[in-house]
């Protein structure tokens, strides 16, 4: 469908509008100059972002983790959820940030014209969350990994609902082991025991994490139990006395309480998140999200090969000689499929 051709009135009421913000904008930099110069401004301070209000965030003060409104500064790079930054309190109880630290990691999602745009940064592991009921697949499970494995984070399995497994752990528990063995975490959990969230716990402890999967495996229920008080999530400072109630739609940083994870645990959490798609994936990155691939890569014939039926190639022999589960590689063939076919 083509794009409707735009009036002289409205492109001139669009630029107005574009010219207005750039302007206000450009005042509240001068603004903060000013104030800065003037000594109305504290001392510099560590801290992270933990949410997105708009032109404002939230902040935890390292020192504390007291939560601080802020704005940011206009000549200072966007900023997601997990950022690292240097701020200033004001007199007034609110601040401004005024440096971005470096970025150890930064997760990407595509937006609604399929452009990758940063949601959150400095994460330790990604939770991919499964469950006994529905049911997985190894494909699905397979999707997730790949999805994972192009963030450059770690990705952890998390199987949830084990109170529904049999005795034995049944062919689930098979192919669990088949991605321990390829060197994946796996973490069984259940909100119906007592015990049922000790080793994921354990696996939260002194790292930031994000939780991803389908709907109807539970996340939803993982998160409520590991995060009770509904005042953690960002609660007041998501009010604004001059402009009504805000909310976020942009991931937000909790920090895990007391006996959730003792020694730093956190979590980023936002909709947008929990679900992950491959569209934004080329074949080369698919292809090295099978870690079990890795090795063999670059060792084919031919410089293009595309490891289907080509002569030399390296995957096709590891798969022969058994290198390769036969069931991993004809799941990968599944993925490069759905690349190509419209609505995945």
């Amino acid at each position: 469908m083509s794009k409707r051709k735009l009036t002289r009135q409205q492109r001139w009421r669009i630029e107005k509008i574009q010219a207005e913000r750039s302007k206000r904008a450009s005042r509240h930099d001068v603004d903060d100059a000013a104030a800065l110069g003037a000594g109305e401004y504290g001392p510099e301070r560590e801290g992270r972002v933990i949410a997105h209000f708009g032109r404002s965030l939230a902040v935890a003060a390292s020192e504390d983790g007291t939560h601080y409104r802020c704005h940011l500064r206009a000549n200072l790079e966007s900023l997601v959820t997990g950022d690292r930054v240097v701020w200033r309190l004001g007199e007034e109880g609110s601040g401004v940030v005024v440096a971005r630290g470096e970025r150890d990691n930064v997760l990407e999602r595509p937006d609604a014209r399929g452009q990758l745009k940063p949601v959150a940064a400095n994460i330790d592991q990604i939770l991919i969350v499964f469950a006994v009921e529905p049911a997985p697949h190894a494909n699905l499970i397979d999707r997730y990994l790949v999805a994972a494995e192009a963030t450059g984070i770690a990705p952890v399995l998390v199987l949830n609902k084990i109170d529904l497994l049999p005795d034995d752990g049944g062919e689930l528990k098979a192919l669990l082991d088949r991605y321990e063995a390829l060197g994946y975490p796996v973490v069984e959990a259940t909100t119906q025991r007592p015990d049922g969230l000790d080793a994921l716990h354990a696996r939260l402890t002194e790292r930031t994490s994000v939780f991803v999967g389908q709907s109807g495996v539970g996340k939803s229920s993982l998160i409520d139990r590991l995060l009770p008080d509904e005042a953690l999530r960002i609660g007041a400072l998501s009010e604004d006395s001059r402009k009504g109630t805000h909310t976020t739609t942009t991931a937000r940083l909790y920090r895990l309480p007391s006996p959730v994870a003792d020694d730093g645990g956190e979590l980023i959490d936002s909709p947008g998140i929990r679900e992950f798609g491959l569209g934004h994936l080329t074949e080369d990155e698919v292809t090295q999200g099978f870690i079990e691939f890795l090795d063999h890569l670059g060792h084919c014939r031919f410089r293009d090969c595309r490891h289907r039926q080509e002569p030399g190639c390296a995957l096709l022999a590891a798969v022969e000689r058994g290198d390769i589960e036969a069931a991993r590689f004809d799941s990968y063939r599944r993925i490069l499929e759905s690349l190509n076919t419209p609505g995945h």
